[in-house]
């Protein structure tokens, strides 16, 4: 049964952040059933960049990232659709993240297109009304990573992926745009039916009602 009894004024968009392997996937999927939400995933297998890219990736860099970058843009863009009557909306991404990976992977000439690019584009998404950022050990993730077996994914560097998780830390160290809701994901069991996940749904509610309340302040 849903926790999300309280009633809000529109619908919550709510994006889960993390590095690779940390499970954001499984928990929209497990929010998703609480809050009866709208569920928007990201489509990476659809980039004919990737399996190049981890076996270069310095050469297919730059091809990887863009087209990455244009397909979230869409993908986040038509977000700005909902309405008083539409459900709650949970995405396992947000455009942010194409950034963190761009900042790690791009040459500083790439970099520099990249962010001109970047920057015209941000700007016309939608803000989440609350942002989670799950985190692990990379040796935590290293072991979901092999578990799931996707081919591109065999023979995952483990450095790449620390780079990864440190350069997530440090940006959400700073992150002060959206209610931000920080899990360390480590020993949370919410792949199965658990009172885990109706806590995780009371700490989003929380947050959105303070956000709510916040903007009601600033407006009377």
């Amino acid at each position: 049964m849903s926790v999300a009894t309280r009633e809000l004024r529109r619908p919550l968009y709510i994006a889960v952040e993390g590095p690779i392997g940390v499970g954001k996937t499984t928990l929209v999927n497990r929010l998703q059933e609480q809050l009866s939400a709208q569920v928007v995933c990201e489509q990476f297998e659809d980039n004919p960049f990737l399996a190049s890219f981890y076996e270069d990736r310095d050469r297919y860099a730059f091809q990887t990232q863009i087209f990455f970058l244009m397909s979230r843009f869409t993908q986040q863009q038509a977000l700005h659709q909902p309405d008083l009557f539409s459900p709650h909306i949970l995405a396992d991404y947000h455009l942010l993240k194409d950034r963190i990976f761009a900042r790690l992977t791009l040459a500083d000439h790439e970099l520099a297109l990249y962010e001109r690019i970047y920057r015209s584009l941000a700007s016309q998404i939608l803000k989440p009304d609350v942002m989670i950022y799950l985190h692990a050990p990379v040796e935590t993730l290293l072991g979901r990573i092999d578990r799931r077996g996707r081919d591109y994914e065999k023979d995952f560097d483990p450095e790449y992926l620390l780079d990864l998780s440190r350069a997530y830390h440090q940006h959400f160290a700073y992150y002060r745009e959206t209610p931000l809701l920080r899990i360390d994901n480590t020993m949370l069991n919410y792949a199965d039916d658990s009172p885990e996940v109706s806590e995780i749904t009371r700490d989003i509610l929380d947050r959105a009602f303070e956000l709510a309340r916040t903007n009601e302040g600033t407006t009377a």
